[in-house]
């Protein structure tokens, strides 16, 4: 269990890697002293709660799809305020973590969870009726911030193939990216988006 090696709940000695992630837990969480759990990945790259709730404000619709929810920030904070959430993660650790955290908010009822990959769970889900796809794609680690400009497509997962799939589904895609994204290649992107039905 992840709380036994010191990734969760506050059990546990805390690793050196994850400190000044450890120092950030209820920025992360509100909610992580009631057990939520966190692999050593999730650590970096789970949404801050804050954030989540505003990616989730502005996604808000019937329906929402979390392309890759990991340890279930963006799901959880989707869960809150729509009536179905489709999570999907190619780790099942991931996803066995991110229902475990969901539990803790109550809101793992709202949540339909999918492990598999992502290019190929999401041609299955077009007639889900969702009206808005959320994504946060891996984003390759803490070292992304050692490059200038950022290649999307070079992302642990092809970020603009992500978009693009995602844009098939429904027109309405979000996408939390590094700040140093390719600036050029989210333009170009916004312009598919918006050969749809007016995307957001």
């Amino acid at each position: 269990d992840v709380r036994d090696n010191g990734y969760g709940g506050g059990q546990g000695k805390v690793d050196a890697d994850v400190v000044k992630y450890w120092k950030n837990r209820h920025m992360l969480f509100s909610k992580f002293d009631q057990g939520i759990l966190l692999d050593r990945e999730s650590w970096y790259s789970v949404t801050p709660e804050c954030i989540a709730t505003r990616h989730a404000l502005r996604c808000r619709g019937k329906t929402v799809i979390d392309a890759f929810c990991g340890a279930g920030g963006n799901s959880i904070q989707c869960a809150q305020v729509c009536e179905r959430v489709i999570a999907i993660d190619a780790d099942p650790e991931k996803i066995r973590i991110a229902k475990h955290n969901a539990a803790v908010y109550r809101v793992a009822h709202k949540i339909d969870f999918i492990t598999g990959d992502f290019f190929e769970v999401i041609g299955t889900l077009v007639d889900a009726g969702a009206s808005c796809i959320f994504m946060s794609p891996p984003w390759g680690g803490p070292c992304y911030k050692d490059r200038l400009v950022l290649d999307i497509r070079l992302m642990t997962v092809d970020g603009a193939a992500a978009i693009s799939a995602a844009s098939k589904v429904t027109p309405n895609v979000a996408a939390f990216l590094p700040k140093n994204s390719n600036m050029a290649q989210l333009v170009a992107l916004g312009g598919l988006l918006a050969e749809g039905e007016g995307g957001r």
